[in-house]
Formats: C-alpha cells, structure tokens, sequence
C-alpha cells in the first residue's frame, strides 16, 4: 500500500478520482455529442434521438445491479473493483472512437440501419460507463473511513471529475466535437488503466479487516436501513428525470427558441457549430460551478448543516434555475445565467448522494447497494428518453425545462423525509 493511501492524504483523494473521473468523462463527450451528431450528421429526429439514449440505461438496469453483487464478492488481477475498472473503461474508450463513425461501421457491415449501429454503439458506449462508474464510486467507499473522510472522497471526485467535465464541453464548444471525442478516448483510456495499479483494495470488506487495512472503522457494517435508503432512491430518482431530460433536450431548445430553426430542419456548417458552440458553453457554466461547489461550499455547508438539508437547497436552487430558463432564457445571455444556477445543484447531485447513501447500507455489499441505487438514474433516464416525440410535438420546446423544474421541485420535497445519518448512528 502506498503511504499517500495509508495517510489519506490529499494525493491519494486526487489519485482515486481518476477512474470516477475517466467516467465522468466519457459521460461529458456524450452529452456534448451523442445528440448533437445524430442530428446534425446523421439527420435523427429528437423521437430517433430519445430511442438511442434509451439503449445504455435500459441495459444499465441489470447491469449495474449485475455488476455491483459481482465486483462484491469476486477477486482477481489483485481487486475487486480494479477488473471491472480495467474493462469498461477500455471498451467506453473505444466506443467513443465509434461514435463519429457510425456511417463507416455500417457500411463495413454492408448493413442499411445507421439507427441500429448508432443504438448498438450507444448501448455499448453507456453499458461500458455502467460497468465502470458503479465500481469507480464503490471503490472510494472501500478505501475511506465513514463520516468526513467519505464525504471529501465524493467531493475531490466530484471536484476533479467536474474539472475534466467542464474541459470537456469547452474543448466542444471552441475547437469541435469531434477533437473532443478522440481526445475524449485517450484520456478515458488513461484515466481508467493507470491508477488502478497504485490503489490497494482490501481483500475482505467485513468490518474488523476494513479496519486493519484501512484505518477505517465502518458504522453499520451487515446492517441496511433499507427505509432510509428507498426514499434515498426515490428523491434521487426524480432529481435525475429532470437532469436527463436536460442533458438529451437542450440542444433542441437552444436550436429552436435561441436559434430560431426547426429541430429538423437542415441548417449549415457554420450554424450547425455554433448550435454546439452555444450548448458546450451552457454544460461547460453548469460544471464549473458544479466542479467548484463542492470543496469550496457544499463539503463545509455539510459539517455545519448535514448533508442531508445541503442536498435539499442545492436541489432546491436547481428547481429556481429551471424557472428562470422557462421565464427568461431566450437568449444565450440568460440561459447561461440560469445554468449557473441550474449547477448549484449539479454540484451536489454528483457529490453528496453517495455519501448519504453509502452510509445507510451494509459496507460488504456496497457494490450491490450502488447498483441498486444506480437505478435510480437509470429508470429516470428511459422515462425522459422516451419523452422525445412528445417534446417534439411541442411548438415551445421551454416544455423542456419545465419538465425539469417540477421533476426537481419534487425531488426537493422528497429529500425533506429523509434523515441525517450520524457517525455512531446504528443502521
């Protein structure tokens, strides 16, 4: 073990950051892209477009879970998450390398279904983040003390992860997508094999060995409070139907209400970028303020209030920001303010609910719990992917971000049943 890992020191948080990150990454290139090349390469409609983001969720309903009850209880290439690390993050780099390609591949396979390959590259693309994202976020619980120390775990990844994201959108917006997308690959690929090898996982994750390999002394261990966890889900749930509807839409609201074209229609090169100058820019404010946040407001908020009421008014806020975009957004000017807003709760979306969570379960099977908690984003993400011909039917696309706004209006409320978890407190 290394001594950064023995000390927890603050190299070691950014060193187990980086395999989150790496994921985190490749969810940046698809967010910024996936929509964007479908219609503005291939001429998919936002109905097409919804069927293609479908496709990693729908699989990631079994696979997380799958994932999740294995990488607990198998060993081999020296972890337990490292090998399902090593594979998803070497097939999410590949698939990116795909993803500007679907028409090659389908000619190569001498097929005439570019929405097949595109749903097939998709489906893997998103499968092989599921594969490594629940094992990325469950290793940071393995390796750190419950209480504080988990909760900066959470946020150094969120802090580092968000970094990355916010390059992400502006390497889209002022270079193109597609120097994103293979750049997108090397750096995935990275990020995902290295550090692995230079962090020890413990052989056994029972309370007594976590605690001799880990100076961590796990509350709860073998116990789950499984009411506190399934309202956990639930407020989750509803924060993430509004956040995806976000992600697969906003490049059809900034083509129609600020850009003025219909979402089918044909437009030129030079419009065509700067619809994704325009939307790498609003994801870019949305994960600077959601990179800056955590280590900054939310990590200290959370000593003073509890993380549980600093989730609450971040989703709260992410609610006002969702409004102001409905009232005001019509203009490049004021959707970039509302998405400032909007990334206060980005901010603790990606940070604070693992560590509220984590704490509530059985630490042995904490690669299950993630699975299971995971599907709180995945079913939430089919149901605003199968929102695609409704918002397409609509002739004022803001139907978008109202969507959202009572999604996490919801969210917030739900958050209010849901207790403080205390270091000392028995599951």
């Amino acid at each position: 073990m290394l001594d950064i890992q023995k000390r927890l020191s603050n190299r070691f948080y950014a060193l187990l950051s980086l395999p989150a990150t790496a994921m985190g990454f490749a969810l940046s290139v698809q967010i910024a892209a996936l929509s964007w090349i479908l219609n503005s390469k291939y001429g998919f409609n936002l109905e097409e477009i919804g069927f293609v983001w479908a496709a990693g969720p729908a699989a990631g309903i079994l696979g997380q879970v799958i994932i999740g009850v294995i990488s607990d209880k198998v060993w081999f290439w020296e972890g337990r998450r490292r090998p399902f690390i090593l594979i998803g993050g070497t097939l999410a780099a590949l698939m990116l390398l795909a993803l500007p390609n679907i028409d090659v591949i389908n000619s190569a396979l001498g097929v005439d279904s570019l929405i097949g390959v595109a749903l097939t590259v998709a489906l893997t693309l998103d499968l092989a983040i599921n594969i490594s994202f629940n094992p990325t976020r469950s290793l940071i619980a393995d390796v750190t003390p419950v209480g504080e120390a988990r909760t900066k775990g959470y946020t150094w990844m969120q802090t580092i992860s968000g970094f990355f994201g916010v390059m992400a959108y502006l390497i889209g917006a002022f270079i193109d997508n597609y120097t994103l997308i293979y750049l997108g690959a090397m750096i995935v690929f990275a990020f995902s094999v290295l550090p692995v090898f230079f962090i020890k996982e413990p052989r056994s994750l029972n309370a007594v060995e976590a605690q001799e390999s880990l100076v961590a002394t796990p509350i709860g261990s073998g116990q789950t409070n499984w009411p506190e966890f399934l309202k956990i889900c639930l407020a989750h749930a509803f924060t993430w139907l509004g956040v995806q509807t976000m992600f697969v839409y906003t490049f059809a609201y900034i083509k129609e209400v600020i850009m003025g074209f219909e979402t089918t229609a044909q437009v030129t090169e030079s419009q065509n970028n700067e619809i994704g100058f325009v939307t790498g820019i609003a994801f870019a404010i949305l994960n600077t303020v959601g990179f800056l946040l955590p280590a900054l407001a939310l990590e200290p908020l959370a000593k003073r209030m509890g993380r549980v009421r600093t989730h609450l008014l971040c989703i709260a806020c992410m609610a006002l920001g969702y409004g102001l975009i409905v009232m005001m957004g019509s203009t490049t000017e004021t959707l970039f303010i509302g998405m400032i807003v909007v990334g206060i709760g980005w901010a603790a979306v990606v940070s604070l609910p693992f560590a509220i969570m984590s704490e509530t379960v059985d630490q042995s099977r904490m690669g299950l719990f993630m699975g299971l908690f995971n599907l709180s984003v995945v079913l939430p993400q089919l149901v605003a992917s199968s929102l695609g011909g409704y918002i397409d039917g609509q002739e004022d696309k803001t139907i978008i971000y109202i969507i959202s706004g009572v999604a996490l209006g919801i969210s917030a409320v739900l958050w209010l049943l849901v207790k403080e978890q205390k270091v000392g407190d028995k599951l």
